[in-house]
């Protein structure tokens, strides 16, 4: 991908393009299931602190990794099954060196008006889930300190929720 910068022609192989979007979705299908996982963690140290170690053993934190990893596999899985049996004529190369799978659509010698919405509502799925599930726990944490906390707490569990909701890409729908 480096060595395409340079090149006045950005041509992707379709293999390359399949390895390419496959392990795009698995990370990022992860990254979505990893936050949940860290809000997970804030709630219970915030709102449960002397259950904590209880309840975020090793075992849990591990299983919160491997479900991370698994839906992300399925995410990326369910994206590229019906993809890659599309009937696709011509060249079969995309001319950039990013692959996504609008381009990759793009190419197939058929309507795919419903793959398309297929494939937009998965991607909107795990990152509308994911989003919801965020602020419901960060409303429960907020709902938390403001019974007992005090207003220094309530503004550091504010300030680290507002960092996390900025850095949550709303642009991943298209990469997904």
């Amino acid at each position: 991908m480096i060595s395409d910068l340079f090149k006045e022609r950005k041509v992707i192989s379709f293999q390359g393009c399949i390895v390419q979007m496959f392990f795009i979705h698995v990370t990022g299908g992860t990254e979505m299931v990893l936050l949940i996982a860290m809000a997970l963690d804030r709630y219970v140290a915030i709102c449960r602190p002397l259950c904590y170690l209880t309840i975020m053993s090793f075992r849990t934190c591990i299983l919160l990794l491997l479900a991370a990893w698994t839906i992300g596999i399925i995410h990326s899985l369910i994206q590229h099954v019906f993809v890659v049996s599309l009937p696709f004529c011509g060249p079969n190369e995309v001319d950039s060196f990013y692959c996504d799978l609008p381009r990759f659509i793009r190419l197939a010698c058929t309507d795919t008006y419903r793959l398309e919405l297929m494939v937009t509502a998965n991607s909107g799925f795990i990152s509308l889930g994911t989003f919801f599930i965020l602020i419901i726990s960060y409303v429960f944490i907020l709902e938390q300190r403001n019974e007992g906390g005090s207003e220094e707490d309530t503004q550091s569990g504010v300030e680290f929720q507002e960092a996390v909701l900025s850095a949550f890409d709303f642009n991943k729908d298209k990469q997904l």
